[in-house]
């Protein structure tokens, strides 16, 4: 293997985007989502890169990017994501709905807002711990919401359209502390009325619903096969040799835990019942119980892993775990791929324990060694991806500027083009 010092590589500006706001166009603002792939991005690797491929796979689909923008290029698509918030939100993103059909159902929707009663909500059995983030009065309006979307005659991608709109409000009209990813409570926070976030929510979604539903009218790309199924990363089922390429962006090593931030959801869709088995599920979790410390096929892992190990047995666990996972994705992409077939995949560096967590030069490495060669390697800014970007240099948690020992973890990310 070709050694790549990652660190000489010069940022490309061209990758920044840094005036555009992308996330806010066809249906990428549908809902908030950590760590969003920015829409520009996937675009300009499919212009760029693979522009005559007719089929894309993202095996970490998350909230659909990849999925909706090869739709609007007209490129079949199949993305796979083992949670199932993301797979409803994508579900939803990918789904375009004639315009009438969704503002006469939103109109029935809110017809229904005059017959609410408290009363009859005051008693609704959710999961116990929605008792945690919801004070009784938004819980009573929130399920009163679920039962005007269950109420009403609709399709089911119509309704999945509103359940989506209720989602992306809970954290808003919740106890969860507004500037944070991570699960904490703010007790101080003026609670909005669900009902009027609702409406303003979704009119901004049915606008957005009906500029999507237009442009792939007017490109005759409609019925462009695209589809999302809730599925491991490392192990799918998609058929070998099927794809021409994959685009995606993997989940940061130890950064998120899908599983507790999208919680309100998945207890309010009674997608779990456990969060504690729940979380055993991912991929970067800290919740596998791993008891490796050994990455075969990546030096640069283990000597990861090794410097860990004298600072946070731990941590030095997990991030075994993640790159013994990554090892398997990579198998997994090899298998999916066509021949000459392109892998792009998003993907940054960070700092744990004053130990810099190389993923790129890992994620590039286990990619040659299942056969895989080098196209391009790029380095970008990124100035807006919604994502934590300071770590505390002593605890290795998250942090503020107004930390004294507050570093930068993630001021770039790099691209690896690499192809069968």
């Amino acid at each position: 293997m070709n050694y790549i010092n990652f660190d000489n590589i010069p940022v490309n500006h061209e990758w920044a985007f840094e005036n555009v706001r992308s996330t806010e166009q066809w249906t990428h603002g549908y809902h908030r989502y950590p760590a969003k792939f920015l829409p520009n991005v996937v675009k300009k690797i499919i212009e760029d890169y693979v522009p005559n491929c007719e089929m894309i796979a993202d095996l970490f689909a998350g909230c659909g990017t990849t999925l909706v923008e090869a739709k609007m290029h007209g490129k079949k698509s199949i993305g796979t994501d083992i949670n199932p918030v993301a797979r409803l939100i994508t579900k939803v993103k990918i789904t375009p709905i004639e315009p009438g059909l969704l503002q006469l159902a939103y109109e029935k929707i809110v017809s229904a807002f005059d017959d609410y009663n408290e009363a009859n909500y005051c008693n609704i059995q959710k999961h116990v711990r929605l008792d945690y983030w919801f004070t009784p009065k938004q819980k009573a309006y929130i399920a009163f919401l679920y039962d005007c979307i269950g109420n009403i005659d609709i399709t089911d991608d119509i309704k999945d359209f509103f359940y989506v709109c209720i989602s992306h409000i809970l954290k808003n009209c919740s106890w969860w502390l507004q500037t944070s990813t991570k699960p904490q409570r703010d007790m101080k926070k003026n609670l909005p009325n669900p009902l009027s976030e609702f409406k303003k929510h979704c009119k901004k979604m049915i606008l957005w619903n009906n500029d999507f539903y237009k442009e792939l009218r007017n490109k005759d790309f409609l019925n462009i096969r695209c589809e999302i199924c809730q599925e491991d990363a490392r192990k799918t089922s998609i058929p070998s040799g099927t794809v021409d390429a994959i685009i995606t962006s993997p989940p940061y090593v130890t950064s998120y835990e899908y599983a507790d931030i999208h919680q309100l959801t998945s207890y309010w869709m009674e997608y779990m019942s456990d969060i504690s088995d729940f979380r055993k599920m991912f991929i970067g979790t800290s919740f596998s119980g791993n008891k490796l410390l050994s990455v075969p096929d990546s030096e640069h892992a283990q000597n990861i892993v090794d410097a860990l190990y004298h600072k946070s047995k731990h941590i030095a666990y997990n991030v075994a775990q993640y790159f013994n996972d990554m090892q398997n994705v990579a198998m997994e992409m090899s298998r999916i791929l066509s021949p000459n077939g392109y892998v792009c995949v998003v993907i940054g560096n960070t700092t744990i324990k004053n130990v810099e967590i190389k993923s790129a030069e890992v994620f590039y490495e286990l990619l040659y060694n299942v056969g895989l060669k080098q196209v391009q390697v790029i380095k970008r800014n990124i100035p807006h991806k919604l994502m934590p970007t300071l770590r505390d240099q002593k605890t290795g948690r998250f942090t503020t500027l107004d930390n004294m020992n507050c570093k930068c973890v993630y001021p770039n990310e790099y691209i690896l083009i690499m192809q069968k």
